[in-house]
């Protein structure tokens, strides 16, 4: 199957063991060991279930063994709910056992200080000494509730069956999600607490999920990850066939270092995830609440085919406030033809309004909502539909929701119903569940959904979109300056000659010709224009001369601790518009190319966008679209159109650079000129990366 290069076959036992053997089983209630002992055994698992402990006794019909060695075959999974000093000892039994997957509940180790991380590193060893692997530990297991088996310690009942696979970093937001989603209606397939991560993380357990038939979607729960480059390669082989979800959380970095370019002052931890995500199809939600509300959408509707959407309302303020919706997550009110405005007026009375959002008015019964539903559903224009239901004032709720039912499961489009109220519209929102129609309290969630959808189609469109793609070679090794560096892989520079005095500046700006520029030349300054580093407009040689010695005076009075090598005289081009284009090293993911408005203001205005390389040309496009710098190369107003498409070039070359050339540490073109036709890279600086 698609899924079996990334997926480790020694995880399995982790929801499909031979066996479960539950180490610190106890008979008192207020312990941990009972609880999971009381889970194991209620939950159904159908494989023997054995307990070891510190007294011989009998626990929920079943013995409890004081040594391991009694417990019969078969048994491939532990739980270790013991004191984290023994735990060490413990997973060494295990290992003399042959048992060779463990769940590690019990907390005290790396989260407490040193000497828990001691103990945590003396417990991987130990695990690794017998090809053991570890969930945990600090974190509450597993469960899959269609073997099913739960091995937490969580209150019972055990969550609702369900295609929604959960991944968390955090126990307790584990435990939390659980007992909530009991009350909104929503179950999952399974379920694991990572913890902290000793040996299994996030990126393992992907794979073990997307096999899972059951699961139709999988949401994480995440506050870092292990190993960067690895999760988008596994995710992004996964998303092409089940849809991924994230709540990342810490957005935002106290104390973030010092970077030495615009791009790496931009390119904080939170950009590399955003775009970590992007690359590999993972629709990154903002709330825990819309993490599950997508879910929900994407367990069960099918993907539109487009973004343009109907509402059906049978109140005039909720259908307003969901066309709001509808233009915020960029989708669009469908246009409906004649035919179906007729359609909907033969079910209607006259006050009512056929266009879109269609308003049935109060009075629209169960039949009419069936009806209408049945119209929207069948225009061709429609891709999808928000149906608004607050409480019918003449009708049962529920009336309404069982004719919807019967009208969904005839078409092949999404339908996702804002169910307004609360005890009026309970029966409902169980008719909804029951039928796997996705319902939310207000419009706007309803809309978040929808657009939820419209992403996740537009992920598989550009999976299965082909573009030709132009890869550089790999660029010279023998390149001295960041100018060669970079035209090696295809990028256009002004090339900038060196001077070390006045006079060598003018007979050199002279052979260029005029107009030129004039740029401070020194390793120590990144920023040159803030230093009075920069003259441009030079139109003689005596000014090129002036020029350098008004250069000098300026920089060694404002920073006289910096080395200066000279002045770079560089032929001026005019026209065109000016971009950034940039990328740095992220040590999670690796490189992030940047593009952008450039100039001296691109910190200020923060127009930039970020993806991971390396590049499509769809990549590229997408970024550059992101942004103004990006939409204004299409002409604005008096600036005239810039050429696009050297752009992407350039964008897709340097993402080529940094894959190819992995010791650069950050590159930055600022500005590019963009012309009518090319682009030419006018300043380039090239930090690499320090090693030994």
């Amino acid at each position: 199957m698609w899924f079996n290069s990334t997926m480790d076959s020694t995880l399995l036992p982790f929801f499909k063991p031979r066996g479960v053997v539950l180490f610190g089983a106890s008979t008192s209630e207020e312990k941990l060991g009972y609880g999971v002992a009381r889970n194991l055994t209620m939950s159904g698992y159908p494989g023997p279930i054995h307990f070891v402990g510190q007294k011989p006794g009998e626990l929920f019909g079943r013995p409890i063994f004081t040594d391991v060695k009694d417990v019969p075959d078969p048994v491939d999974l532990a739980i270790l709910i013991v004191p984290p000093k023994a735990t060490p000892e413990t997973i060494e039994t295990c290992g003399n056992r042959g048992i060779h997957s463990a769940v590690i509940v019990s907390a005290g180790f790396r989260e407490v200080g040193e000497e828990g991380a001691r103990l945590e590193f003396e417990c991987l060893e130990r695990a690794r000494k017998f090809g053991i692997r570890l969930l945990g530990p600090n974190c509450i297991g597993t469960i899959d509730t269609h073997l099913p088996m739960d091995t937490t310690f969580l209150q019972p009942p055990m969550p609702a069956q369900g295609g929604i696979g959960f991944i968390s970093h955090s126990g307790a937001f584990c435990a939390a999600i659980v007992d909530w989603s009991r009350g909104q209606g929503f179950g999952f397939s399974r379920i694991v607490s990572l913890g902290n991560q000793a040996d299994v993380n996030e990126t393992d357990m992907l794979p073990l999920l997307a096999s899972d038939p059951h699961t139709r979607v999988i949401v994480l729960y995440m506050e870092g990850v292990s190993e960067g480059r690895r999760f988008v390669q596994v995710a992004a082989e996964i998303a092409n066939e089940k849809p991924i979800l994230a709540l990342k959380v810490g957005r935002f970095e106290a104390g973030q270092k010092a970077a030495a370019s615009h791009t790496g002052a931009l390119a904080a931890s939170d950009t590399a995830f955003e775009a970590a995500f992007v690359k590999s199809g993972v629709l990154r939600a903002e709330t825990a609440e819309q993490m599950f509300d997508w879910a929900r959408a994407l367990e069960y509707c099918p993907l539109p085919k487009g973004r343009r959407m109907a509402i059906l309302t049978n109140a005039g303020g909720p259908g307003v406030i969901a066309a709001d919706a509808i233009k915020t997550y960029d989708m669009e009110l469908a246009l409906l033809s004649e035919h179906s405005k007729q359609a909907l007026a033969s079910y209607l009375p006259a006050a009512a309004s056929v266009i879109n959002p269609v308003d049935m008015l109060a009075s629209a019964s169960p039949e009419i909502y069936g009806a209408c539903l049945k119209v929207l559903l069948e225009e061709e224009r429609v891709d999808g539909v928000m149906v608004i239901l607050p409480p019918p004032p003449m009708f049962k709720a529920e009336d309404v929701a069982q004719n919807l039912v019967g009208v969904i499961r005839q078409f092949n489009k999404p339908v996702v119903v804002a169910l307004m109220g609360s005890p009026l519209i309970e029966t409902a929102v169980k008719v909804l569940t029951l039928a796997k129609v996705p319902a939310y309290p207000f419009p706007e969630r309803a809309a978040s959904a929808l657009a939820a959808l419209n992403r996740r189609a537009d992920f598989i469109a550009q999976k299965s979109m082909t573009m030709d793609q132009k890869v550089p070679a790999i660029g010279s090794s023998d390149a001295r300056t960041a100018e060669e560096m970079v035209e090696t892989f295809g990028i256009q520079t002004a090339r900038a000659k060196l001077a070390q005095d006045a006079h060598a500046c003018g007979k050199i700006a002279s052979e260029l010709g005029f107009p030129v520029v004039l740029k401070i030349a020194s390793r120590d300054i990144s920023h040159k224009s803030d230093v009075g580093g920069v003259l441009t407009g030079i139109q003689d040689e005596g000014s090129a001369r002036n020029g350098y010695t008004i250069i000098i005076d300026r920089v060694t009075s404002a920073r006289p601790e910096a080395k200066i090598e000279g002045v770079y005289i560089q032929k001026q081009v005019d026209g065109g518009q000016e971009v950034i284009a940039g990328a740095v090293h992220d040590p999670q993911f690796g490189p992030l190319i940047m593009f952008g408005s450039g100039g001296v203001e691109v910190e200020g205005l923060k127009d930039v966008a970020f993806a991971l390389a390396p590049l499509t040309r769809i990549e590229a496009k997408k970024m550059i679209e992101q942004t103004w710098a990006g939409r204004k190369l299409k002409g604005f107003r008096n600036i005239p159109p810039a050429d696009e498409e050297s752009v992407i070039d350039v964008l897709v070359n340097l993402s080529h650079l940094m894959i190819q050339k992995p010791d650069v540490g950050e590159i930055e073109i600022n500005p590019l000129k963009v012309l009518t036709r090319g682009a030419v890279a006018l300043d380039v600086r090239i930090r690499h990366i320090q090693t030994g």
